[in-house]
C-alpha cells in the first residue's frame, strides 16, 4: 500500500526490455534515496522482474498505433482513451509528486493523465531517435531525458527541456564497467558473443556459422561462441558448430548477458537501446546489425552513434552476408589492437551514472515541502 510519509514517484513502463530496464534502474536508485514508488503498466506488465516486481503495480488499458491498419488504429485509440481515464483516476487517488515515463505505447495513457491532472512529469528516451510515443508526450512534460548526445527527431521547440542522462542500466551491468578488455595472445582462445535481443535473430543463426566456416582454420580452432538463438534454431546451430569443431554455448536465453559481454573479445548483435548501453558501459566492440523493421529505423541510428566514434561496425541487415562477416572477422582478429581500441572508444560513449542523473531530474521537480519530508525520513 502507498506510504503517505514518503514522496511518491510513479513509473510508467512496460513492453520490451528497452523500456523496462531503465525503469528498473531508476527504481533501484530512488528506493535507495528513500522514495516510495509505484508502477503503472499495461497487460504486458504481468511478468516484470527485479525491483519493478516489488512495487505496487496498477494496470491500465493501452494500444499501439504505429504501422497498423485503420480499423486497428481506431481500436487502439479507444484503448488509449480508456487507459487515460483509468490512469487519471489512479493519479487523482495516489497523488504522486512526479510521474516518469519510459516510452512505448504502454506509457502513453499514464503520461497523458499526468498532463491533464497537472502532475510534474519526465520522459526518458532510450534510442537515438525520439520515439512516436515520446514525441506525442514531449510538449506535455517538464523534462525530456535522452540517452544519446545527438538524438534525432526532437523538434527545436523542445530543446530547452532536454537533459542528456544516458541509458539507465541494471547494477549487473555497472558492476562490470571496470573489467578490462581481455587480451588476445597469438594462441589464445577468441570469444565471440552473438545476441539477437529478446526474440533472438534467425539471421545470426544462418550467417554466423557459415561465416566461421569460411575463415582460416588456425583462427577457427581458437574460437569459442556464445549465441542466443530462437528455440527453433537451437538444435541446428548446435549441429553446425559441432560439425565445425567450434566450442559453442547455445541457448534461447542467458541470465548473465552482461558477464558474457564482458568476457567477449567481439560481440555480434542487434542495436537496441539496452544492448548499446551495456556494450558502451562495459566497453566491448561490436558488429551491429540493426533490425531493419524497427519503428523509425531507430536501431540504425543507435548503431551509427557507436560506429561514428569507432566503437563498433554497423552492417545493414541486407548486407550482412557470410562472406562479408568472414572477411571482417579475419581482418579484426589479425590485428587485435583494433578490437581493443574499439572497446575503449565504445566505453568512452557509455554513461554508467545515467540512473543517478535521471534521479536528480526527478528530485528537482519535487515540491520543496516534500523534499523536506524526504530529508526527515533519511
Amino acid at each position: 500500500m502507498i506510504n503517505n510519509n514518503k514522496p511518491l514517484v510513479i513509473l510508467a513502463a512496460g513492453g520490451t526490455g528497452g523500456h523496462v530496464f531503465p525503469a528498473e534502474a531508476l527504481a533501484a536508485e530512488l528506493i535507495e534515496r528513500g522514495f516510495y514508488l509505484a508502477l503503472i503498466t499495461d497487460r504486458r506488465g504481468d511478468n516484470l522482474k527485479g525491483r519493478l516486481s516489488e512495487l505496487d503495480t496498477y494496470r491500465v488499458r493501452a494500444g499501439g498505433i504505429a504501422g497498423k491498419q485503420l480499423i486497428w488504429r481506431i481500436i487502439s485509440g479507444i484503448e488509449i482513451l480508456i487507459g487515460t481515464f483509468q490512469a487519471w483516476l489512479l493519479l487523482r487517488r495516489l497523488k504522486p509528486a512526479v510521474v516518469v515515463g519510459f516510452g512505448g505505447y504502454s506509457s502513453v495513457p499514464t503520461m497523458l493523465a499526468a498532463a491533464f491532472s497537472g502532475r510534474k512529469s519526465v520522459i526518458h528516451e532510450q534510442n537515438a531517435v525520439l520515439g512516436r510515443a515520446n514525441k506525442l508526450l514531449a510538449r506535455r512534460v517538464e523534462k525530456i531525458a535522452i540517452s544519446f548526445e545527438n538524438s534525432h527527431k526532437i523538434p527545436e521547440t523542445f530543446q530547452s527541456k532536454i537533459v542528456v542522462t544516458g541509458m539507465p542500466v541494471r547494477p549487473s551491468v555497472t558492476s562490470l564497467q571496470d573489467q578490462t578488455y581481455p587480451t588476445i595472445g597469438q594462441n589464445d582462445e577468441v570469444n565471440i558473443a552473438v545476441f539477437g535481443g529478446s526474440q533472438g535473430a534467425h539471421i545470426f543463426s544462418e550467417v554466423v556459422p557459415d561465416a566461421l566456416k569460411r575463415i582460416n582454420e588456425p583462427l577457427r580452432r581458437r574460437i569459442k561462441v556464445t549465441q542466443q538463438c530462437r528455440l527453433e534454431d537451437v538444435e541446428q546451430a548446435k549441429s553446425r558448430y559441432r560439425d565445425l569443431d567450434i566450442k559453442a554455448d547455445i541457448s534461447i536465453f542467458f541470465n548473465d548477458i552482461p558477464k558474457r559481454i564482458a568476457d567477449a573479445h567481439l560481440v555480434i548483435c542487434r542495436s537496441g537501446a539496452s544492448t548499446i548501453a551495456e556494450l558502451t558501459i562495459i566497453g566491448r566492440p561490436a558488429i551491429l546489425v540493426p533490425y531493419m523493421y524497427a519503428v523509425d529505423d531507430h536501431q540504425s541510428q543507435n548503431a551509427y552513434a557507436v560506429d561514428e566514434i569507432g566503437g563498433g561496425w554497423l552492417i545493414p541487415e541486407n548486407a550482412f552476408t557470410e562472406k562479408l562477416l568472414a572477411d571482417r572477422l579475419e581482418s579484426l582478429f589479425s590485428i587485435p589492437q583494433i578490437l581493443e581500441n574499439a572497446g575503449a572508444a565504445a566505453k568512452a560513449l557509455g554513461k554508467p551514472h545515467a540512473a543517478n542523473k535521471l534521479a536528480e531530474i526527478v528530485i528537482d521537480l519535487i515540491p520543496d515541502n516534500l523534499k523536506n519530508d524526504l530529508r526527515k525520513i533519511a
